[in-house]
């Protein structure tokens, strides 16, 4: 918006939105430009190496279909379950208040924070067939998590479920309770105002909270190495794929890494005008 703005001696000029671009400071732009090399550089190392001869060919091989098929598959299936679990938690977190939020909030971010080695071995800990839970899950109904594909989708929502929790929880903060409240109004109980009134307010932040946890599910390494092992065809997804083809086959792992990068571009390009996007 423009206008008129008083300036010393009584004079008006129009003040204009476009702002004025101050001259880039030279100790501000040259580690600005090694920054942005450091970041860029490998990424371009990665094109420039690649095998875009053979592309075709590496990408139809077992090996790298095989655990193409799996991550993409297993990092789905994580998805999924930090939807069916994540969502409730967001709203628990954003929509009440009991004793030791805080707390419960530090608790569920912290994947974010934790080495995902780490996180792996909590996970044994707790769901091996001598774990805290495993050990019942053993005995009870023969279940057993580690070593196996289902072991993948356990690491994989660990370390994914905080993106989804963090973007619905923010999404449902910015929502207007009134909209809820209303429906309260109207006869509607807490859990159909919930499916009816809230989901669709917040159905922005949930899509984008799921593709930030799918993509990050998809790339997930440490925790599934250590939890699910790397057994190809059964556990082994494109980031552990990418490990072991660097000592056999570094054009696999040229391609593989490919694959990562063009679903994270995807990624970021999907998210844009709601996380990149400046006002």
């Amino acid at each position: 918006m423009t206008g008129p703005a008083p300036v010393p001696g009584g004079r008006l000029v129009r003040v204009g939105r476009r702002r004025s671009r101050a001259r880039i400071p030279v100790a501000l732009l040259l580690p600005a430009l090694v920054g942005l090399a450091f970041l860029v550089l490998p990424l371009v190392g990665l094109l420039v190496r690649a095998p875009w001869s053979s592309l075709s060919g590496q990408l139809g091989s077992a090996e790298v279909w095989q655990a193409l098929r799996l991550s993409l598959l297993s990092a789905t299936a994580a998805t999924a379950v930090s939807l069916l679990l994540g969502v409730p938690l967001a709203w628990l977190l954003a929509r009440t208040d009991f004793p030791g939020r805080r707390l419960v909030r530090a608790l569920v971010t912290l994947p974010l924070v934790l080495p995902p080695v780490v996180g792996g071995v909590a996970l044994l800990l707790v769901l091996g067939r001598t774990g805290l839970v495993g050990r019942w899950l053993d005995s009870a109904f023969s279940v057993t998590l580690p070593f196996t594909t289902a072991g993948v989708v356990v690491a994989e929502s660990f370390v994914a479920m905080p993106f989804l929790v963090i973007s619905v929880e923010g999404a449902l903060r910015a929502a207007d309770p009134r909209y809820e409240e209303a429906a309260a109004t109207l006869g509607a109980s807490r859990l159909t105002a919930f499916r009816r009134v809230t989901l669709p307010l917040v159905a922005p932040g949930i899509a984008a909270g799921a593709v930030l946890a799918w993509a990050r599910a998809l790339g997930e390494f440490g925790a599934t190495i250590t939890f699910a092992g790397n057994f190809p065809g059964r556990t082994q997804t494109m980031p552990l794929a990418v490990y072991l083809a660097l000592e056999s086959d570094p054009e696999a792992a040229i391609v593989l890494s490919l694959v990562l990068l063009a679903v994270s571009v995807a990624v970021l390009v999907g998210l844009r005008d709601r996380w990149l996007s400046t006002p």
